[in-house]
């Protein structure tokens, strides 16, 4: 049997896309939480060099970088219950879209990061590429339809900071986007994504800390 480990940190919603993938997939895996601020791991600098960041999947000790990536390999490496569809259209739109919530989640951090006029631009900003995503989300159940898949992990897991954002910002994200609420609702009922995705107010109390840290209080 192979073995597989992911170099992870609890709150790295990039992190949370692999655990995802990997319990969607039934597959075992090694956890090695990483400390980010205190110093990170031999072991991560050696597998990520370039970008020497989290997550690392390390299959058979083979290191596989970048959460998107990541996801690919993880369905090319267990084919069973694929997570991408089978026409290349839409395996090309589920890969345009997962690709798009990483932009969502440097727009989310700005509402944190600001305050006043730019905290408002920020908001705009995010809840505006938010309806881009219900748009694509359109009627379906999922964003491929009725199975849940690589959009899916990839948005779900950024959405894990979304009450952070409302919080910080001052808004409600159903009110602007209800159906996109309603799928978030839909994603965390599925155990893959409940057991991974931390709590809210935790993810919350993280982003007040890194505001500490950055002066931003």
């Amino acid at each position: 049997m192979s073995k597989v480990s992911l170099l992870d940190f609890w709150v790295s919603p990039f992190g949370m896309r692999a655990r995802i993938a990997l319990a969607e997939k039934g597959v075992e895996f090694e956890r090695q939480e990483e400390d980010l601020f205190g110093g990170k791991s031999d072991l991560l600098l050696s597998s990520n060099p370039v970008y020497k960041k989290v997550p690392v999947l390390l299959h058979d000790a083979k290191p596989v970088c970048e959460s998107l990536i990541i996801l690919n390999y993880i369905d090319d490496a267990w084919p069973e219950k694929p997570l991408l569809p089978q026409c290349p259209y839409e395996r090309a739109q589920a890969r345009f879209w997962a690709d798009f919530t990483d932009k969502i989640f440097e727009t989310g951090s700005n509402v944190w990061r600001s305050k006043g006029q730019a905290q408002e631009e920020a908001k705009k900003e995010f809840i505006d590429s938010i309806k881009l995503l219900e748009g694509a989300l359109g009627e379906k159940k999922y964003f491929g339809g009725e199975t849940f898949g690589f959009a899916d992990i990839a948005t779900i897991a950024i959405a894990s900071w979304f009450y952070a954002y409302e919080t910080c910002g001052g808004f409600k994200l159903a009110d602007e986007c209800p159906k996109f609420a309603a799928w978030m609702k839909r994603c965390g009922e599925r155990e893959s994504v409940s057991t991974v995705l931390p709590e809210p107010s935790k993810v919350y109390e993280f982003v007040c800390m890194m505001k500490k840290m950055h002066g931003l209080e």
